[in-house]
């Protein structure tokens, strides 16, 4: 685990990315979003959302999420504009929060110690902190778990 593989974010924050999520799925696709910040020395804070489908109307088309080239492209304005950066992804699954195999081999951010968050029941409230995955790209499609119960070390959600 690196130094700042914890994810902070405020309880309104959590409650726009699952209400978001749960909305965008239309209770039959996957739906994803990009959590931007700040990256500290010992951990992340999330402070605002940009939903796939923001990025990439046709995000959803296919069931899964999918952002074509030119999404990241706004995705790096917006980050810029904002003079953040991406701290974690989250998107949903039918089920539980496993990684799929594809989510493995295709990471939305490739680079080590990126944060992927699988939220599980298309993200339908509540969304228990103790069921969402918590994954760290280490590189080369390796990951790190921090599923069940030790995602409370690392996903803290914080009265504003």
């Amino acid at each position: 685990m690196q130094r700042n593989s914890r994810l902070h974010l405020t309880r309104s924050l959590w409650l726009e990315l699952t209400t978001g999520l749960h909305h965008r799925t239309e209770g039959f696709h996957e739906s994803g979003a990009f959590l931007l910040g700040h990256k500290c020395d010992d951990y992340r804070r999330a402070l605002t959302l940009v939903f796939y489908d923001e990025l990439d109307p046709r995000a959803y088309e296919s069931g899964i999420c999918i952002l074509h080239a030119a999404a990241f492209t706004d995705l790096w304005s917006r980050c810029a504009e904002l003079d953040m950066t991406v701290v974690a992804d989250a998107h949903v699954h039918g089920r539980r929060a496993r990684q799929s195999r594809s989510d493995r081999e295709n990471p939305m951010i490739a680079r080590p110690g990126h944060i992927a968050l699988i939220l599980p029941l298309m993200a339908r409230a509540p969304v228990r902190r103790w069921a969402v995955g918590y994954y760290e790209y280490l590189g080369d499609h390796q990951w790190h778990a921090h599923g069940g119960c030790q995602v409370s070390r690392v996903l803290r959600i914080e009265d504003e």
